[in-house]
């Protein structure tokens, strides 16, 4: 017996087998959308799934998915809609999993100014960060009250949006995140409006996604990334007040008025489900863009996304 005890205590003493290294990158720098992720890493749910995963947030908000084209990251933290464009563009690339299941994006105005529908944006200004898709987006939501692209007067702010429509630079915004320009335009003591695209005309889609290069890509380890990220949402959704501690506890910069409002907001917009897919809503998002004439033709949802839990 007293063997049987010294040999159970050298097994419990034994360290855990080597965990999986994966990178990921995110989109941006750390932020309430990326809740799932910090959580899972803080409440040891990858290391429960035998993980270790590297989360790097970019230089250049661009790069993440063209390096997992590459080969040089596991997954990378992306924009259903940047996703179509980029496979059309030839990127070896396809959705593995969701992180936040709704649209963010919205057209935002004035609470108080004379913007009081898309139909009174003609002859006016709208600021944009990046082209392509939010001028498919634009075109649909402005269509709908028998305004054209071509009345309104598009301008590059970069990622200044909110500032520019503060400052009256511009009338509108496109590509403004509902749970972050609000709540900052709030805490400066502006109201602004938000006309939600998905209920304008475009088809919902998932706005947070995890992408990786399906040539090169190791199922199963992407399959217990989801579960950890799945389990991190659950406590998340049960638990939003100690959740938000733990993940404000993660960087200074994160101990805010608008990361706490924006974690409020952004908490009902996890997936839930971050394996599954709706393969419908891929096929509806990929005829709009080739409807609005971004895309040539129509690739399959098999092209697109994929369940890696049923690999």
């Amino acid at each position: 017996m007293k063997h049987l005890v010294t040999a159970l205590a050298l097994l419990t003493a034994t360290p855990a087998l080597a965990q999986d290294k994966m990178t990921l990158l995110l989109d941006w720098f750390v932020n309430p959308d990326h809740g799932p992720i910090i959580i899972a890493q803080e409440k040891g749910y990858f290391a429960e799934q035998g993980l270790e995963v590297e989360v790097v947030a970019p230089a250049d908000p661009s790069a993440p998915p063209r390096l997992v084209a590459a080969g040089q990251a596991d997954l990378a933290v992306s924009y259903q809609p940047q996703l179509h464009l980029q496979i059309h563009e030839g990127l070896p690339l396809k959705r593995v999993g969701t992180l936040v299941a709704t649209p963010l994006n919205c057209l935002l105005v004035l609470e108080d100014g004379p913007i009081k529908s898309p139909a009174d944006l003609k002859g006016k200004k709208i600021g944009f960060s990046v082209a392509g898709v939010e001028e498919a987006i634009l075109t649909t939501v402005l269509g709908k009250y028998d305004v054209a692209l071509s009345d309104v007067e598009m301008i590059n702010v970069n990622f200044s949006l909110s500032p520019a429509l503060m400052s009256g630079q511009v009338d509108a915004v496109i590509g403004a995140f509902r749970n972050f320009e609000l709540n900052q335009m709030d805490i400066e003591g502006v109201q602004g409006r938000c006309f939600y695209i998905e209920e304008e005309g475009v088809p919902s889609y998932d706005e947070l996604i995890y992408v990786a290069n399906p040539e090169r890509m190791d199922a199963d380890k992407i399959a217990r990334f989801l579960e950890a990220t799945e389990k991190a949402t659950q406590f998340i959704v049960n638990n939003p007040q100690a959740s938000w501690e733990i993940f404000a506890a993660t960087s200074p910069e994160l101990q805010d008025e608008l990361n706490k409002r924006a974690w409020a907001d952004t908490l009902p917009r996890f997936s839930l489900r971050p394996a599954g897919f709706d393969a419908g809503r891929y096929a509806r998002f990929e005829n709009f863009l080739k409807d609005s004439g971004l895309i040539d033709s129509v690739n399959p949802v098999s092209a697109i996304t994929i369940d890696v839990t049923a690999e």
